[in-house]
């Protein structure tokens, strides 16, 4: 249900709502809160409430460090593993300077400005997500241990799948939280999960991936393990993959190949931001996870498939980011990348029907990769009039370096 602030104060009266977190994150996707008394929302509503943003990663310093967070009513959820007496609810915010002008590194604010920009053009972008984690256990002093919960694999089943009943208490918080799962599955790597997110709005499909890393966390430290979505926990196991799923509506038959032609084009550019950290680069190429610029129908050795479905559930997968990714930036780009491709017609390279990972030489042809180190996926991030034409200079400085 969609809120307004006028609804929100009255179910806070009625439900017995003694704390309201005002959710956001940094520029890195990690979530922040606030906590507030009901008797302060009016005034949150109204005028915002200040936090010193001085100690949050690329918010700013001692000298700038005054921001305002505004919740955004249509975001209320309550959060079940608290106490139904005494309730907490969430919100999550929009993010300004004293001056009432837009914080530039409000990342939630810059994925609301591609899916505008996207709508002005007559595009709507919609996605799903489809993340992975590791369970692991915790030692005598409640520290993780990288000891997984399970040695199951791929689509097992209890008693080997010993992550079967987390995975279902993730799947009913999320539902009381008014976010439904698609499904959810044991990965290849041992205590290794996916969930998978049915399509929707592009706001909601990363309101939902930072909604659903912390209950994740949070499920888990309740049932004495830890969660961890690093890229690759393992050494010589599978990494976690953030899979998108994207299609469009809008005019023209063949905006779906374009948008894939213009993610293609862009997405070495992009990919400082979809695989941030160092740890990043050692999932690539390995264990389904692509490093070369190609797609194909089917074929999960590519950085793009079409997955066989149709109609409203045909779309494309991008498999190259992974969970250390902040949603709102990665869903920006990918959007203005798919309709920087719509718009000039970009014609994606022609369909690749191998695989990869057993490909000769010969068979590879001078494919493209991705960068494949962080300093490379930086460097070309620097210099691209793509990313540069889209995010705050100041953004890009923070990442880049």
């Amino acid at each position: 249900m969609k809120y307004t602030p006028q609804e929100v104060m009255q179910y806070i009266q009625e439900e017995d709502v003694k704390f309201i977190r005002l959710a956001f994150c940094d520029v890195w996707g990690h979530p922040k809160n606030i906590s507030i008394m009901p008797h302060e929302l009016e005034r949150a509503f109204e005028y915002g409430i200040a936090i010193d943003a001085s100690a949050i990663a690329g918010f700013g310093d001692e000298v700038h460090s005054d921001l305002f967070l505004h919740p955004d009513p249509a975001t209320l959820s309550v959060l079940p593993w608290r106490p139904e007496s005494g309730r907490v609810v969430r919100m999550f915010c929009t993010i300004t300077e004293h001056d009432g002008k837009q914080f530039p590194h409000d990342t939630r604010s810059i994925l609301k400005r591609a899916i505008e920009d996207a709508a002005r053009a007559g595009y709507t972008f919609s996605i799903g997500s489809e993340l992975e984690f590791y369970l692991f256990c915790l030692d005598d002093s409640g520290e993780p241990v990288k000891i997984p919960y399970d040695k199951a694999s791929y689509m097992d089943v209890a008693p080997e799948d010993r992550c079967e009943d987390v995975r279902r208490e993730i799947c009913l918080t999320l539902e009381r939280m008014g976010i439904c799962p698609e499904s959810s599955h044991h990965e290849e790597g041992p205590g290794q999960n996916e969930v998978d997110f049915r399509y929707s709005d592009a706001l909601s499909a990363a309101d939902n991936a930072v909604t659903f890393c912390t209950v994740v966390k949070t499920i888990a430290a309740r049932n004495g393990l830890y969660a961890d979505f690093s890229p690759k926990p393992i050494a010589d196991k599978p990494g976690n993959g953030f899979h998108i799923n994207l299609s469009v509506k809008g005019p023209g038959e063949n905006r779906m190949q374009h948008m894939m032609g213009g993610i293609l084009a862009h997405v070495a550019d992009m990919t400082r931001f979809l695989n941030p950290l160092e740890q990043s680069y050692s999932r690539l190429g390995a264990f389904k996870a692509p490093k070369y610029i190609s797609w194909s129908n089917n074929n999960r050795s590519m950085l793009i498939r079409i997955p066989a479905a149709s109609g409203e559930y045909r779309r494309m997968e991008l498999r190259s980011p992974d969970c250390t990714a902040n949603p709102y930036i990665a869903f920006a780009l990918l959007i203005w990348a798919g309709l920087d491709g719509i718009q000039r017609e970009i014609v994606a390279p022609e369909n690749a029907n191998v695989n990869f990972y057993t490909a000769t030489t010969g068979e590879l042809g001078g494919v493209e990769t991705l960068p494949l180190t962080l300093s490379a996926a930086s460097r070309q991030a620097c210099s691209s009039a793509f990313i540069h034409g889209h995010l705050p200079e100041s953004l890009i400085r923070y990442f880049c370096g």
